[in-house]
Parts: structure tokens; C-alpha cells; sequence
């Protein structure tokens, strides 16, 4: 039988009591003290066990506190991401009906209601900001209510049970083959489903260490923003075994190991996932000595699916289905996975039933040795004027594996050519020959007949780009309409 989250904390607070369970730049809690730490906050938070409370605060200690504070009184937990607008995390607070906000800002909701003092949980002085809300309380047995921002500006309440947070962290324990007294590094928030159960969950339930900094004290700037030189230094200074990287990240970082060298000796398990990492990249990343391994997961699954590690890897994969879980792929191709899928989401319909198998939206396939490649969204295939089914994503890959294509989004609804929009720092000429080699890998109904530069990155601040890294297509193409209708004019006239 494994043990709960809470049960791991209490049983390395037993056997390791001295041992670094969570450390902050200011403050580090060994398992003993977090173990007290945790249940002094538990009693406290036991009134909001039917309402639930937000979380609004920046990596640290503290943040582990509240988390496993709430976990271990059964209260749900509703993260509130940094990076969300004003109007998001309003949303997000009348949504789902959670009963006060956990914060040390309180003057950041001070038109929510009072705040009142609760103490101070490992060096920070907590509030609770009492609200009066609207909405109905969660459903019973939600432990945690992650939002994702989706391709809108309404994040939706993924509901998550403990049973499948605590599946996926054990998995990932075997995963990365990590082991009591290595060290993790948490780069991404903590509110970020992905890092809380690979950077929070999963280390707590080895007996390890995770380094909890300020995201900005790791080079962090918004939700897409990054110094890669803070970030490179961070990772020197923290001397982690394990991390967990977005592909921005990881492009920034592997800029800056090809300048300066590997950042330490010791980081033997570096997880890249969020969005489609191109094989280039990875090449880069591997041949800068840095130890990457992609990776495949989604909210609705409790974050990862599938993952490459040591002894079992294949480049272009994200890996083969981890054990707590079952992937099948339907017959259009769509990934469907059984094991560790969420409650559904939050005020709106539950989906479909598949035989319990949760509809990714993503379009892959296996190889004889159980790899699974993506190749693509099921809503973002489409049909040319030549009735051929086409993945942007599938072409976005082959375009973006060329050294100097950094972004490429592409479109061709209806029509017989297809374009792109490319942020690229090649020159025309070396541009030209880029696109030419990845056409040279594609069938002739899926090669790119023209492009348009983009004037910018495609980023979260501008609208082009979601949070966790996908292409905002609608708007692209809203932007670079013009440009892109007059191509189509010229070639197809």
C-alpha cells in the first residue's frame, strides 16, 4: 500500500527528521518542522472544508505549507497563477466559490474582502481574505481545482481528486528513478499543475528536497518572459538533481549552457513538457551535456501522461504511458487516456464517457516499441481545397527543427497552398533554404508555398501565445490576416 502525501510527510519527519524537506532562499524546513508546520495549518483551515480557499503566493516554503495544509484537512485547494490577468483571477475566485484567499499581498484583494491575520507560516505572514461567495460550493471529494487559460480569456476549473495527484507523483517517483536526500528544483510556480505534482508532490513522496525561490530570483519574467543568464546561475547555485522545464525555458537555457557550459554536474534528470519541444532543440540540449528528457501530460489527466527517461527514450517521443495509466488511440487517431483523469470540469457538463478513457484533443501514434508521437490537435487538422487533412502542428515541427526558425504557425483552410508566419532571425536567402529543407520532409499537399515574418515573438503579453506555450491561431491569423490574404491572391490567381 503507498502511502498519502501526508502520510510521506509524516513518515520522513520520522525516519529523516533532520533532512532538508523544503528550501527557501531566506528559509529552509527540515521534515520535522514542516511536519508541524503543516498540521498547525490544518486545524486552522478545517472551517473551509466545504468551500474551499485560493492560494495566491510566490514559491517558497510557505507555499508547500498551505498546500499540504489544505491537503491534510481536506480543504480544496484553487491556485491562483501569477501570470493571470486581473480579470482571470477575478473569474477564477467567483467560479469556484472558494471561501477566502491565502495570501501574503493582502492589498491585492482588498476589494474581495477582509483580511484577516492567520500567522506566520515559515518566515511569511499569511492573511485570509474572506469572501462572500455567489457560486455553489465545490463537489464533494475535489481536492484541488487547477485553471487552465485554454485559448480564452475564462480559465476553466479542471477538478482533480487526490487519488489521481498522488497516481502521477508516484509514477514520476519511478519515472525519474529519484530517491530520498537528491535534490529538485522547482522553476516553474507551484501553481502550475505540472510543477506542483512533479516539483511538490513527487519529491515529498521520495524523501526528497525541492528548492523553493522566488520564480524571478530564477530568471522568470511573467508567463513567457525568461533571463536565460539568472536562470543558467540559479540552476548552478541550487545544484539540483532533477528539474522541470517549459520548451522556452529550455531553448533560453540550452542559448546559455552553449555559452557557459552545463550549469552543474550533479542535474542528471531535466523534464521538458507544456507544449511540443522541437527535435533540434532537444539535439542542442543533449549535445550542451544537458540531461533532457520530453515529456507529454495535460490538466485533465493530472499533468503528466507519458514521459522519456533514462534507459528508455526515443528522440521525437514523449515517451511511453506511464504505469498508473492507459493510452489507446481512436480511430481518427485521437489519444484517449484511462487512469488519473479529473472530475471534469467546473460548472459545466461532464464529457462524454469513453469506457472511463478522458478525449485529449491530440492526434498521435504509437511505434512498435510503445513510444507515443504527437502529431498534432484534433480541432486545429485542416482540409485543403484538395480535400487533403493537414496538422499545423505536424508542419510547424519540421519547420521549426531548422536552425533560425524560432516560432511558425500555419495556415490553409480551404486553400491550396498552405503559408506561415514565422518569427525567424534568418535573412531571406538562408530563410528561403530553411523552408526548403523542412518541405523536403513533407508530402507535397502539407509544403509551405510562401510565409510571412513576423514583427514579434509570439508571446502571452501580445495575445499570439497561451500560457503554457501553444499557439493562439485565431488571433495570428487575425493579425497577419492581410498579409497572408494577399499571398493566397497571388499564388492562387
Amino acid at each position: 500500500m503507498y502511502p498519502t502525501l501526508s502520510e510521506a510527510l509524516r513518515g520522513w519527519a520520522a525516519t529523516r527528521p533532520q533532512a532538508p524537506a523544503w528550501i527557501g532562499r531566506e528559509r529552509t524546513l527540515d521534515f520535522t518542522t514542516a511536519a508541524v508546520a503543516v498540521e498547525v495549518l490544518a486545524a486552522l483551515l478545517e472551517p473551509w472544508r466545504e468551500r474551499g480557499v485560493a492560494l495566491a503566493l510566490d514559491n517558497g516554503p510557505a507555499w508547500a505549507v498551505c498546500d499540504l495544509a489544505a491537503w491534510t484537512a481536506a480543504v480544496p485547494l484553487v491556485p491562483l497563477p501569477p501570470f493571470f490577468s486581473a480579470a482571470q483571477t477575478a473569474h477564477v475566485l467567483d467560479d469556484s466559490g472558494v471561501g477566502a484567499v491565502l495570501t501574503d499581498q493582502p492589498q491585492a484583494f482588498s476589494n474581495k474582502g477582509e483580511a484577516r491575520p492567520l500567522g506566520e507560516v515559515a518566515g511569511v505572514r499569511l492573511w485570509q481574505v474572506m469572501l462572500e461567495p455567489s457560486a455553489p460550493p465545490l463537489p464533494a471529494g475535489i481536492a484541488k481545482v487547477t485553471y487552465t487559460s485554454g485559448t480564452t480569456g475564462a480559465p476553466k476549473g479542471v477538478l482533480l481528486r487526490r487519488e489521481a495527484m498522488e497516481a502521477v507523483a508516484r509514477s514520476l517517483v519511478w519515472a525519474a528513478g529519484v530517491e530520498a536526500g537528491e535534490r529538485h528544483l522547482a522553476v516553474l510556480p507551484l501553481s502550475v499543475l505540472l510543477e506542483n505534482i512533479a516539483g511538490l508532490y513527487a519529491p515529498l513522496l521520495a524523501g526528497m528536497g525541492t528548492v523553493l525561490w522566488p520564480v524571478a530570483k530564477l530568471g522568470l519574467r511573467g508567463a513567457a518572459g525568461v533571463d536565460a543568464a539568472l536562470l543558467w546561475s540559479a540552476l548552478q547555485r541550487a545544484e539540483p538533481d532533477t528539474a522541470v522545464l517549459t520548451p522556452q525555458l529550455l531553448r533560453a537555457l540550452v542559448t546559455e549552457t552553449e555559452r557557459r557550459g552545463p550549469p552543474t554536474a550533479r542535474l542528471r534528470f531535466l523534464a521538458v513538457g507544456g507544449g511540443k519541444v522541437p527535435l533540434h532543440l532537444l539535439q542542442r540540449a543533449r549535445a550542451a551535456g544537458l540531461p533532457v528528457y520530453e515529456g507529454y501530460g495535460l490538466s485533465e489527466c493530472a499533468s503528466v501522461v507519458a514521459v522519456n527517461r533514462p534507459g528508455a527514450e526515443r528522440p521525437g517521443s514523449v515517451g511511453r504511458p506511464l504505469p498508473h495509466t492507459e493510452v489507446r488511440l481512436a480511430a481518427d487517431g485521437e489519444v484517449l487516456v484511462r487512469g488519473a483523469v479529473c472530475a471534469g470540469y467546473l460548472r459545466q457538463e461532464a464529457p462524454p464517457s469513453l469506457d472511463g478513457f478522458w478525449p485529449t484533443g491530440d492526434v498521435g501514434a504509437f511505434d512498435e516499441d510503445g513510444f507515443l508521437f504527437l502529431t498534432g490537435r484534433k480541432k486545429d487538422i485542416y482540409v485543403t481545397a484538395f480535400g487533403r487533412n493537414v496538422s499545423p502542428e505536424w508542419v510547424e515541427g519540421e519547420l521549426t527543427q531548422e536552425e533560425g526558425i524560432v516560432q511558425a504557425a500555419v495556415f490553409g483552410e480551404g486553400r491550396a497552398h498552405n503559408l506561415a508566419v514565422l518569427h525567424t532571425t534568418l535573412p531571406e536567402p538562408a530563410l528561403a533554404r530553411a523552408v526548403a529543407a523542412a518541405n523536403a520532409r513533407l508530402p507535397d499537399y502539407a509544403r509551405i508555398a510562401a510565409w510571412v515574418r513576423a514583427d514579434a515573438p509570439f508571446t502571452p503579453e501580445n495575445g499570439l501565445l497561451t500560457p503554457n506555450g501553444r499557439l493562439r491561431r485565431a488571433h495570428i491569423f487575425a493579425a497577419y490576416a492581410q498579409a497572408l490574404e494577399r499571398l493566397w491572391s497571388k499564388l492562387e490567381n
